[in-house]
């Protein structure tokens, strides 16, 4: 039969209650300074990534770019790929526009049966000039002697930490920067020739 002193001793006995604790607490922990490492790690890249953007914006006006813009495009993914893990990808896109209010806007199109959509023949304006309508009316790549261009990058990548799937996160991080540019005026720009199309 067990004495009565011996539980009022286990009861008073906290040999091993620290590692208890820090092992009741010690997941949050790990969760939370990974989850800290990893935001920084996305800011600091989005942040690069802003700055990169800004000087290949500024080196895309120069008369020079159309010889330069590979090397343009080149430095904008060797600087982002400094803190990036080998499997990140960098998509560039360019899109030239006639003018600055163009950026972001869609083709104009009749819609004849009000249905807010551009189908079933319906006239449109075909503003890049490529055959059919588009939400976004730039014409690909960098464009010609004033034109406004919207130079975009998106960078992907899987993240440094394991911690997306214990908090809920996807296991790729998406960052993105934009820059808007007009060409320098080293020559006319061209004269824009929309014909018109019809919707599919």
């Amino acid at each position: 039969m067990i004495k009565r002193p011996f539980f009022h001793a286990l009861l008073r006995d906290q040999t091993g209650a620290t590692l208890t604790e820090f092992a009741i607490i010690a997941p949050v922990l790990m969760i939370l300074v990974m989850g800290v490492f990893d935001a920084g790690h996305t800011q600091y890249s989005n942040a690069l990534l802003n700055g990169v953007m800004q000087k290949a914006g500024r080196d895309l006006t120069l008369q020079t770019a159309f010889q330069n813009e590979a090397a343009i495009d080149a430095a904008v993914r060797n600087q982002i790929g400094n803190v990036l893990p080998g499997d990140a990808t960098v998509q560039l896109n360019k899109l030239s526009h006639f003018e600055f209010e163009d950026i972001g806007e869609e083709e104009e199109y009749d819609d004849i049966n009000a249905d807010g959509l551009c189908n079933n023949g319906e006239p449109f304006v075909d503003y890049n000039n490529n055959g059919q309508w588009d939400a976004n009316r730039g014409f690909d790549g960098i464009g010609g002697a004033r034109d406004a261009v919207l130079f975009t990058a998106i960078v992907r990548y899987d993240r440094l930490f394991p911690v997306a799937n214990l908090i809920g996160l996807s296991d790729q991080v998406e960052i993105r920067a934009s820059t808007v540019l007009r060409n320098q005026p080293f020559d006319e720009q061209a004269v824009l020739e929309a014909p018109e199309g019809n919707c599919v």
